[in-house]
């Protein structure tokens, strides 16, 4: 097994360094799956349990100047790594203004992901900080845990409306509540809503927009007889909610959400070269 990268374009690399913190404000341990094409970052809390599940993939090309991994065997050309995401983003901060970033799997008292930061330098030596951050070997058999979570058949899909805003949305209910509910329906309408015994408090957007696939399957033809007005909705846990909004970097290009029924709520973020899926189960 073996694996180096290197990053030498500034803004790739604070681009990478903004995910990495998106990361590290969604999961506290996280598993990097890395492929010849592909890094995933994935959080598979068991959704049974009332975690939240994350799935962040990236297109290396995108990122990495030189990228070279050898797999387990030649068959399985994977590399599973379990690591706490908060020690990645720490190091990359030390790499803001470097000239280049390494990074390689190494094996000297423990497996590790040593990340490598060039400092320019007044003289013509360069600085070099080196950060090593344990990591563990996820085996083979185990593998099957982290594939992609499926999306189960969504009542609606609708895009959501500007983050920030209803990050300030969110912030301000939080203080009220531990739970949130959000509805919406295929006009492009969302409703944020908390009812406790003592408030109820519901912000509405409007006009938001459904994506093109919420009609693909027919959902939306007479036949099914489907309600264009009528709201779908899960109550979720705010604070999951919250963490997504405020630790969100990657300033997505596209933000949109499915939610099935008292079930489940799944948001996509995606920009260019980035998508984040974020799974927030239903409270009961």
């Amino acid at each position: 097994m073996r694996f180096r990268a290197k990053i030498v374009d500034l803004a790739c690399l604070n681009h990478f360094s903004r995910i990495i913190n998106t990361i590290a404000r969604l999961a506290k341990t996280c598993i990097l799956r890395l492929t010849i094409c592909k890094l995933y970052f994935i959080l598979s809390d068991k959704v049974a349990n009332g975690g939240a599940s994350m799935w962040c993939e990236l297109s290396q090309g995108n990122f990495f100047d030189e990228f070279q991994m050898e797999g387990v065997t030649a068959e399985h050309n994977e590399i599973y790594l379990e690591l706490v995401p908060e020690n990645l983003s720490r190091a990359l901060k030390t790499a803001q203004s470097a000239k280049a970033v390494k990074i390689k799997l190494t094996n000297k008292h423990c497996p590790c992901l040593r990340v490598a930061v060039e400092l320019p330098s007044l003289s013509s030596s360069s600085r070099i900080v080196t950060h090593d951050i344990p990591v563990g070997v996820i085996p083979r058999r185990m593998w099957n845990d982290f594939r992609e979570p499926s999306v189960p058949d969504f009542d609606v899909s609708i895009y959501l409306p500007v983050l920030k805003t209803m990050k300030s949305v969110v912030e301000r209910m939080k203080n009220l509540s531990n739970s949130i509910v959000i509805e919406a329906n295929l006009s492009g309408e969302m409703n944020l809503k908390i009812e406790t015994d003592l408030v109820s408090v519901t912000t509405h957007f409007k006009d938001l927009g459904n994506p093109p696939w919420a009609s693909e399957d027919g959902c939306q033809s007479s036949a099914q007889g489907r309600d264009l007005e009528s709201m779908a909705e899960a109550c979720i846990d705010i604070r999951k909610l919250q963490q997504l909004l405020a630790g969100q970097q990657v300033n997505p290009t596209k933000a949109l959400c499915n939610i099935v029924r008292k079930r489940i709520v799944h948001f996509i973020l995606l920009h260019e070269e980035v998508s984040l899926q974020y799974f927030i189960p239903a409270i009961a």
